[in-house]
């Protein structure tokens, strides 16, 4: 079973659409001992970084999410589902996050022409591009496996640590190369 993490806040409807559609039965859950007992875990996007670590250290989630990093079971990161797996974020003037990738996030800087958010379709690695929907972003690190440019800064679009995989991106709402990667992860 893949368990959806329901903190609260989050893309929902779409993430567990996107897994129908693949043919993958999701369940989402507020309740720490559903995730435990999941096969695989889903942290969907949307919202900001301190009422999603409000609402996860409310409810026990981040107990789960830590300990299922740590037990190597697979794990997708979405858009804010990736950013609080860093250590801090500097939404909402500074929240400590869960800590288990190296690093930084940080809010885009204001350039002339540049909109931020950044909303729409960009690059990853200078190949395919997926929807992106976003504010700030993570610092490159050791398991920075993409990267993407906005605002001029390079920034991780992609992390992979044993079977935790993370996009900034949405890959639920990014066509068939987004529905790719869900079939990927689902696959492992």
């Amino acid at each position: 079973m893949t368990a959806i993490l329901d903190y609260r806040a989050g893309n929902l409807t779409s993430v567990r659409n996107a897994f129908a559609a693949i043919g993958v039965e999701t369940t989402v859950t507020r309740d720490p001992a559903v995730a435990a007992a999941a096969d695989k875990i889903v942290f969907p996007g949307v919202g900001a970084a301190k009422s999603a670590m409000d609402n996860l250290r409310a409810t026990g989630l981040d107990r789960a999410v830590l300990a299922a990093v740590a037990a190597g079971k697979p794990f997708l990161g979405i858009c804010l589902g990736m950013q609080v797996l860093f250590e801090r974020s500097e939404e909402d003037g500074g929240v400590d996050c869960l800590g288990v990738l190296p690093g930084a996030v940080r809010r885009f800087p204001s350039v002339p022409g540049v909109k931020v958010p950044e909303i729409g379709w960009n690059q990853v690695n200078g190949g395919r591009e997926y929807y992106f929907v976003h504010s700030y972003y993570a610092e490159k690190c050791p398991y920075t496996t993409g990267v993407t440019e906005y605002a001029g800064v390079e920034f991780t679009s992609a992390v992979k640590k044993g079977g935790l995989v993370a996009y900034q991106f949405h890959p639920e709402k990014s066509g068939r190369f987004g529905l790719e990667l869900l079939k990927e992860f689902a696959a492992c």
